[in-house]
Order: structure tokens, then C-alpha cells, then sequence
């Protein structure tokens, strides 16, 4: 498969592969639903979510929890990931980058988690726009966050995890679009440790 930039590259191949090794832990899992609780009691009526970069469906479990009924979709760009998301047959999985992701379908929740950091700059406004475009209601962002783009040091790999402020962009890119809650998760929570993230909440005003 053709990738337009080295970040894709780098996901879809081996680290991204040991990424799954790294992460399998039933304790995310219950940090997840801790996390998700907190931001879903914020909203209303959720029935179909569609996650960005879903790696293998951790956050996913997490919310069928909480949305027992609900329909869920994943884009994941590692094949690895992917095998083991199709093991779970109520995800509906996209098997592709984000980058080159479409979809007329719309959901009440869009949201990414940890994956924004790992997306080209020059490629976010086009991401942004597709977070906007497929979602009906809602859109989640659980990104590390810093006032200004900043690049750090990932595993000893230069370009690969960039900081900012996520969700203002998104704000200013969209004025119909209303914040309506926040947050911090810390790792040293006692019970639900979670990778020192910063969530927003954000609703499309129709």
C-alpha cells in the first residue's frame, strides 16, 4: 500500500506491530471506562461511534460498557491491529490510514485517542476536516496537549509525536462548534491511570 507520508509508514509497519504488544492490558481497559464514564455523562444520546486510529479496540471495549447497544466502527492502519479488531464482529473496521479515509455514514461520536500526536502537521486541517465531516453530534479529542506545536522525542524516533492544542484548532477551523466539557488524566492515578491526557468534548451545533 502506497502511504503519503512517513508517519503511515511507520505505523503500519513493525512499531506499529509492537505497538500492540506494548498496550494489551486489561487495565487500560478499566482506566477506559473510567475515562469515558466521566465525558459520556457530558453528552446525550450516543448510538454510533466511529473511532480514529483504533489500534486494537481497547477504547472501543471500553464504551461498549457503556453503550451496550450502540454501532461502532474503527479506522486502524496497522493490519496486525486490524486482525484482532475483526475478532470482535460488532466493530465494523477500516482497514486504512486516516489520511485517505472516506465515508458518507455520520455518527453521533467521531473521536481519536493518543493519535492525533502521531499525524503529520501538514496533514491535520485535512484530518480536521474529516473529523468534522463524519461527525453527527460529537467529537471527542484525547490528545497530549501544549498551547503551542511542539515535536518530542518518541521512543527515539524524530517526528513522530507532536503536542499542541488539538481541539482549539478544531474550534477556530469551526465556529459551530460549542466546547462543552474538559479534563486531565493523570498516571499516577491510584485506580485508573491513564497517559497524562487532556480531553475536550466538543458538540456540532446543526
Amino acid at each position: 500500500m502506497n502511504y503519503k507520508t512517513e508517519q503511515e509508514k511507520f505505523w503500519a509497519g513493525e512499531f506499529g506491530t509492537n505497538y500492540i504488544e506494548r498496550n494489551n492490558d486489561l487495565q487500560i481497559v478499566a482506566g477506559n471506562i473510567n475515562l469515558f464514564s466521566k465525558i459520556l455523562s457530558r453528552a446525550n444520546k450516543i448510538n454510533s461511534i466511529v473511532e480514529f486510529g483504533a489500534n486494537i479496540g481497547l477504547n472501543l471495549i471500553a464504551l461498549k460498557q457503556l453503550i451496550p447497544f450502540g454501532n461502532f466502527s474503527a479506522i486502524e492502519i496497522n493490519k496486525s491491529a486490524c486482525i484482532e479488531l475483526e475478532k470482535m464482529p460488532w466493530i465494523y473496521t477500516f482497514n486504512e490510514s486516516i489520511l485517505s479515509f472516506e465515508s458518507e455514514k455520520r455518527y453521533d461520536l467521531v473521536f481519536s485517542k493518543g493519535v492525533l500526536i502521531h499525524i503529520n502537521p501538514d496533514e491535520l486541517e485535512s484530518v480536521y476536516n474529516k473529523l468534522f465531516s463524519v461527525s453527527k453530534k460529537y467529537i471527542l479529542i484525547v490528545e497530549y496537549y501544549n498551547p503551542t506545536p511542539v515535536e518530542i522525542n518518541y521512543r527515539g524516533h524524530k517526528g513522530k509525536l507532536f503536542k499542541r492544542d488539538f481541539a482549539g484548532e478544531l474550534i477556530k477551523l469551526y465556529p459551530n462548534l460549542e466546547l462543552i466539557d474538559y479534563g486531565f488524566s493523570y498516571h499516577l492515578d491510584p485506580n485508573f491511570p491513564q497517559d497524562d491526557l487532556n480531553w475536550f468534548l466538543l458538540k456540532k451545533e446543526i
